[in-house]
């Protein structure tokens, strides 16, 4: 890619992208965890405000339908969470045609998730993962320039052979339109909470409980039932560091000290030098203002995957521990900036047998802002306990896939059928 292209979305780096659709890649960071145990459930749980005992009490766990501690859900996918890369020699040899963005200089923001979730992790198991990018869709961005809809897929599986999950990652590219973004956000107003309104909120945390053992049957379960409402915010600094604590660095492996220059080498234009001459990684825009007004915010945001696990976190509290999440999907429309106030909520909209005989429900979900403003819309679909039909039987991997290779096709399959 010439210089007088770089940062620009052309007909031949689309070409280029699309050339890699189905090729599995290694992940470009390794597994932070990579044999999870007990401590990392908690760890992850605790990370985004979820004390539930059902990942955080082996005790309890034990004691459930499980028969012993499993993962939080968010756990099972994330970025760069857990799996190491399942490839054959031949596949590894043919990496080097998948170095450089085609697209490089054209900026990238996390716009959407879908997962899936087929059997529990309990602790103490090898990941392993399959990687590949399996759609580029030409998608205008909302100021009429050229936009790219950029999907990676993966798949996991622990090195026993039991079929975990997959999810889908949508990066959205699009050219920089610095002057119209920055005045987009100009008229946010950072919120100021005075005392009743701290304990207003408080009061919202004092009311929520996870349904924990008591079973939500499926006979009593009506479309319109409410989901949540879970309080989170407002959004402190502090809460990024916890996220971090339990979730590591993400995709770019971002690391103190010398590990962090020798990441620097790796990946050079995601740093940046701040006001003293340091550089520093992108993503201290989620926690350094300044760095935050230099992309075009009024200040420091969340991370996508944040809102993504709040919105877990209704799903699991509501259904309680022998119902299972099976599917969530999340768009990330709007930023959720330090100071903010999320209410992660949804309701009951399709009740119905899945595949012909899983008892199942709809829900439509969501993450509302104190101003009202829908910043993260949601679906997912939970299987729950049923007087009539019995326990809730876990969903089987697409196309009844046994090995984690079928199970990968069978997601790209339908990923194209579905697009």
């Amino acid at each position: 890619m010439t210089e007088s292209t770089t940062g620009r979305i052309t007909d031949e780096g689309v070409a280029a992208l699309r050339a890699r659709i189905g090729v599995p890649q290694l992940y470009p960071a390794p597994a932070h965890y990579r044999r999870p145990n007990e401590d990392a459930f908690r760890h992850v749980a605790i990370s985004y405000g979820d004390d539930n005992p059902l990942w955080c009490d082996p005790d309890y766990a034990a004691a459930s339908r499980w028969k012993g501690p499993i993962a939080p859900p968010p756990l099972i996918g994330g970025d760069s969470l857990i799996g190491e890369d399942r490839l054959t020699e031949a596949e590894i040899a043919g990496q080097r045609e998948l170095r450089g963005d085609p697209l490089r200089g054209v900026h990238a923001f996390y716009g959407a998730s879908e997962r899936e979730w087929w059997a529990p992790l309990p602790p103490d198991r090898q990941v392993l993962r399959r990687t590949a990018l399996v759609g580029v869709l030409d998608k205008p961005s909302e100021f009429g320039s050229r936009g790219i809809q950029e999907w990676t897929a993966q798949a996991f599986q622990t090195a026993g052979g039991t079929l975990l999950g997959a999810q889908y990652r949508m990066m959205f590219r699009t050219e920089r339109e610095k002057a119209r973004e920055r005045k987009k956000y100009d008229a946010i107003e950072p919120a100021v909470w005075d005392e009743s309104a701290i304990a207003e909120l408080e009061a919202g945390y004092a009311a929520e409980k996870p349904r924990g053992a008591r079973p939500r049957f499926w006979e009593d379960v009506a479309e319109g039932d409410k989901v949540g409402p879970l309080v989170k915010g407002p959004l402190t600094v502090t809460d990024m560091v916890c996220w971090h604590v339990g979730m590591g660095m993400g995709m770019y492996n971002v690391a103190p000290l010398r590990l962090g220059y020798q990441n620097r080498q790796r990946i050079p234009r995601f740093y940046h030098r701040d006001e003293l001459g340091v550089p520093d990684a992108m993503q201290r825009v989620h926690w350094d203002p300044a760095f935050a007004r230099k992309s075009g915010n009024p200040t420091t945001y969340d991370y996508g995957r944040m809102r993504e696990a709040w919105l877990i976190h209704a799903c699991t509290d509501w259904m309680g521990d022998d119902a299972w999440l099976w599917r969530l999907r999340v768009e990330f429309r709007q930023f959720n900036y330090v100071g903010d106030v999320q209410w992660a909520e949804g309701e009951v909209v399709r009740k119905y047998l899945a595949d012909g005989d899983h008892p199942a429900v709809d829900l439509e979900l969501r993450t509302r802002n104190q101003r009202g403003v829908v910043t993260s819309p949601a679906t997912a679909t939970v299987l729950l306990p049923s007087r009539q039909h019995g326990p809730v039987r876990l969903p089987r991997a697409p196309g009844r896939a046994a090995t984690l290779e079928a199970a990968f096709d069978a997601v790209i399959d339908r990923f194209s059928a579905e697009r």
